[in-house]
């Protein structure tokens, strides 16, 4: 079992950054972390994934909303997740998960509670 905690939500304007981190910890998270994301809520709409990353090798991938702006990386020594948001615009509003994949699974199937992001006009 994994247990995952946001941090690094709150409210900036238009045109902010914000970094959000997860911190995963667990029996032997290190050696059984296949890939890493990160996805969103807005109110009224579907959750959606926003950037991911193979643990491992550090691949990447973003959203086609976020490219450009949004930075995802991690650092293994820390079991840490970043996400840098920045040129942040009022759509980016949204509860802000992160989920974490183990080897041999399917999907995404441990999240945390989730960090509000509110960007203000």
């Amino acid at each position: 079992q994994v247990q995952l905690v946001e941090s690094g939500g709150g409210l900036v304007q238009a045109g902010g950054s914000l970094r959000l981190s997860c911190a995963a910890s667990g029996y032997n998270f290190r050696s059984r972390a296949y890939a890493m994301a990160w996805f969103r809520q807005a109110p009224g709409k579907e959750r959606e994934i926003v950037a991911s990353i193979r643990w491992s090798q550090n691949l990447p991938y973003y959203a086609d909303s976020v490219k450009g702006r949004f930075t995802i990386s991690r650092d293994m020594a820390k079991n840490t997740m970043y996400l840098q948001m920045n040129s942040l615009k009022p759509g980016d509003t949204a509860i802000y998960y992160c989920a974490a994949q183990f080897v041999g699974a399917s999907d995404y199937h441990s999240w945390g509670q989730g960090t509000q992001v509110t960007v203000s006009s």
